[in-house]
């Protein structure tokens, strides 16, 4: 784990050295005063990588064809919609207008069977329902199942439940009414009564024109729909707005069915937009979340600082020379003038948590008593006393105390001291 800190530790610089000049002493202490102060702290992730341009599109034509117009140039900036190259269309066009004059006979067509089978019901309002046999039988039905209860309903009062006569009569009077008017639209759907056969069927033969016609302009408009969409394959328009990065054909050329899918014509940018895309070991992965900070550094512009976010992570592993990794992605602002290219190498650190204005101390000044306890050794009244702690998060050199130590106070670093043979002393860790 590698650690990006800022923290402000302020030595004393006082050392009290306790050297003892025997000939056959090889090794002493010495002791450092740290004076405890606040500080920022940071504890983080490095994840290393390259810039990517996630705004970048290989643009194709998406059909046969020669090309015409080439409308842009390399480094050109481009607004979303506009035209950056175009095929001949010329056969294209002409396909387009002959479908859209089959749609428009199409609707003449359409309306012309409308009006003749207008003509044809305009004295029969009826016929509106008439020719719809499921609801007439539905009609018939039910009038038939209203006579068939108000007769059983009848029949109680018959037999001496109390009934009102005339109330039956006009129930059964209305029943018939509704079952004769049933069966007379019935009859008329079918053709018989007193519609004549010749008509309807006339009629009928209309009917099928008009639906003929409807679909014969549905298949119209789905030609000049597959005509106008060719069309549309045949021009090249920007996407997004961006900079062109890149023109690969010319004028003149032609793209056969072969090659037009697989041929880049233009490639277009954002510059604007970038990632770092980056990779993680597997014991580091786990404390990485969406949206967590991260400072952002590239090799080739060393005193460029970036600051990012956590977009993506990869939920899929893969494997280097025998170590999972996870990929990561990282979003930032492009600066102005940046000089930022895709590809460059970069590193990432990824905050996983940080503290502002804390008490730390060096980790070096951290010992653990018989119970496994953190402690710091402390100066009191010109005694080295010995203070349980409670410690926060730690970068690796600093750590943060949260409680038994308090700003101001001075923590004793015992370091060991090695007799060089020359009398000199060296310093160990």
């Amino acid at each position: 784990m590698k650690v990006w800190r800022i923290v402000t530790v302020c030595l004393l610089g006082l050392f009290l050295v306790s050297l003892v000049a025997c000939g056959d002493q090889t090794s002493e202490t010495q002791q450092q005063f740290v004076e405890i102060t606040r500080g920022d702290i940071v504890l983080s992730v490095t994840a290393e990588g390259n810039l990517s341009l996630p705004w970048h599109r290989k643009l194709t034509f998406g059909t046969t064809g020669t090309i015409v117009k080439i409308n842009v140039e390399e480094g050109d900036g481009v607004v979303k919609g506009q035209e950056l190259a175009s095929l001949d269309t010329t056969s294209l066009e002409q396909t387009v207008e002959t479908a859209d004059l089959a749609v428009r006979s199409a609707e003449m067509d359409l309306e012309s069977a409308g009006n003749s089978l207008s003509q044809l019901t305009t004295p029969y309002p009826f016929l509106t329902f008439a020719f719809s046999l499921p609801e007439s039988l539905d009609a018939v039905r039910a009038a038939q199942s209203y006579i068939e209860a108000t007769q059983e309903e009848l029949v109680l009062g018959l037999k001496g439940e109390p009934y009102d006569m005339a109330e039956m009569k006009e129930k059964l009077r209305l029943a018939q009414e509704r079952l004769d008017e049933a069966e007379s639209k019935l009859a008329a759907g079918l053709g018989e009564g007193i519609i004549p056969t010749q008509t309807y069927w006339t009629i009928r033969a209309a009917q099928i024109t008009v639906e003929k016609a409807r679909i014969a302009l549905d298949s119209a408009k789905n030609d000049l729909d597959k005509a106008n969409s060719e069309l549309e394959k045949a021009i090249i328009l920007a996407p997004f707005d961006g900079v062109i990065a890149a023109v690969n054909v010319k004028e003149g050329d032609k793209l056969s069915s072969m090659n037009y899918a697989t041929t880049t014509i233009i490639e277009l940018i954002d510059p604007t937009i970038m990632e770092l895309e980056a990779e993680l070991d597997e014991i580091d992965i786990p404390d990485v979340e969406l949206n967590q900070r991260a400072i952002i550094e590239v090799d080739a512009l060393p005193t460029l600082q970036l600051e990012g976010a956590v977009t993506y992570i990869n939920p899929v592993s893969i494997e280097e020379s025998g170590v999972i990794l996870y990929e990561v992605t990282i979003g930032f602002d492009v600066p102005a003038d940046s000089g930022l290219r895709s590809g460059m190498s970069a590193t990432a650190d990824i905050v996983m948590d940080e503290r502002s204005g804390v008490l730390l101390v060096p980790n070096r000044a951290i010992e653990y008593d018989d119970q496994n306890n953190p402690v710091v050794k402390v100066m009191v009244d010109e005694q080295v006393q010995e203070k349980s702690v409670v410690l926060g998060i730690s970068d690796g050199y600093d750590t943060e105390i949260i409680a038994g130590l308090g700003e101001g106070d001075t923590v004793v670093i015992e370091i060991a001291v090695k007799e060089e043979p020359s009398g000199m002393f060296q310093f160990g860790g």
